[in-house]
Parts: C-alpha cells; structure tokens; sequence
C-alpha cells in the first residue's frame, strides 16, 4: 500500500500498481497486516483488513530480560536492515553524527545485506563514524541473537514498515527501539517504543540521547516492548491464522 516515488518504491506509485491492488483485495475473503499503521492505511483506501503481527519464534530466538545499561561503557546501538533506501541508514548516519559531536560514547553495530554497492559505508568514512560503526553483513541467526542481547538500544529509520521484525526480536531480548514513526514503533510509542518522524535525523538523536541518559526509562520502555512482543508470538501468530482458516472454509465444510 506504499508509494514513495523519490525512491521508487510501493506499488500505489502507477495505476498498474494500484490496479493491481484493488484486484488483489477484490480477490481475497480476508486481507490481514501486521500493524495498527497498516490497517489505518488500509481503512484510508476502504480496505478491510484484520490486524494479526508475525510475531518471533521464541525456539529459535530464546528471550531475555531487560538489563540496566553500565554507564562506564559506551551505549551499543543496533541497527538490524538491509542497506537500502527504504531502510533509509542515510538518517541513521546522520543521527550517529550527532551524537559523537555531542560527545555521547556509543558503538554502532549494523546488519544486515549491503544492496548499495558500499555507499553507505562510504557515508559513514565521509561522517567520520569509521571507528564507532561496525558493519557486519548479513548475520546467521544465532549470531544476530547475540549481536541483539549486547545491544542497549535498537534504532529503526525506515520509511516504510509493515511489521518490522526486528523491533520484536530487539523487544524480546529487553531492548527497546526508537525509530521512525512506522509499524510496531509507531503503534507502541510512547510506552514501549519512541517514534520520530520519518527522515528527521535530529529528532532521532535527541530521542536516542535521552533514552541513553535515562536508564530507568529506557528500563520501563524495555519491559513494556518485550510484554508486547511476548503477548504476540509466533506460536500465537500461527494459531490466529488457523482460526482465520477455519472461519474461511466454514461454510464450504458445512456445505460438503
């Protein structure tokens, strides 16, 4: 349901792309999303949609509870995205930028697939951030756990989101986001997440400094995401869709 044409991204962007949208929907008995932002977009377009997250699979990425930050050490901030530009890592230097000139420590860990041919690591060398931003690929799962379970804060700049999974991992290891008003951040702000808005890399480094400089309420944002992620499952995401798929076949089971 996005269209974003700077960067040529969403299907809304042609009428091909929206025609093909409305005979989708057209299609469908039932049409869900992962978040609130994502029905109230559906709702703008007359959509019915039923909101059911894709919740982490607590098997393979075992929780953690939150954990009070050493203020002797620098922050970790994490940032788990592919580099592209509707992940948007342009904000996210930027926002790093501020921070190192208003002398907050921090290390940046980043990872995910590079599809920019090195740009943004180059953005990083040309901000100066070399030797505080760690780029580390794309990361096997377990190694991604680990990488997340250190982490202090979890920063999220994309454009767009449906249901961002790495907010729910980073939630479910007691770290909290602040990030973008998009999916799960902008359906948790202000209790269990922070949002800013879209591209506002100054907003996104005052949020950030002022959760780092309050341990006990990036603690309270913690606890709150990691409720919220723990109430919306994998296990719980499964057993939705197949109460959606027996609701559906009903009627053609009574009529067999």
């Amino acid at each position: 349901m996005a269209a974003i044409p700077d960067i040529k991204y969403g299907q809304r962007q042609s009428t091909r792309g929206r025609l093909a949208l409305r005979l989708a929907v057209a299609g469908a008995r039932r049409i869900t999303v992962a978040s609130a932002p994502m029905a109230a977009a559906a709702k703008s377009l007359g959509i019915t949609v039923r909101r059911i997250p894709l919740g982490v699979a607590l098997d393979r990425w075992p929780p953690a509870a939150p954990r009070p930050r050493d203020p002797a050490r620098p922050a970790r901030l994490l940032h788990v995205a592919d580099l592209n530009r509707v992940k948007d890592q342009d904000t996210l230097l930027r926002a790093a930028a501020l921070l190192r000139n208003a002398n907050i420590p921090f290390r940046l860990d980043i990872a995910g697939c590079d599809t920019l041919n090195g740009a943004v690591q180059e953005s990083a060398r040309r901000l100066g951030l070399s030797e505080v931003v760690t780029f580390h690929g794309r990361l096997r799962y377990p190694d991604l756990h680990a990488l997340a379970v250190r982490a202090d804060l979890h920063l999220l700049t994309s454009r767009h989101e449906a249901g961002p999974m790495a907010v729910l991992e980073a939630a479910l290891v007691g770290v909290p986001t602040v990030g973008t008003r998009v999916g799960h951040v902008a359906e948790w702000d202000p209790t269990a997440a922070v949002a800013v808005p879209i591209g506002d890399f100054e907003g996104l480094a005052r949020a950030t400094a002022s959760v780092l400089t309050d341990d006990g309420r990036r603690m309270r944002l913690a606890t709150a995401a990691r409720d919220r992620a723990m109430a919306e499952h994998a296990d719980i995401t499964a057993s939705r869709f197949e109460d959606l798929y027996s609701e559906v076949a009903a009627p053609h089971m009574a009529h067999a």
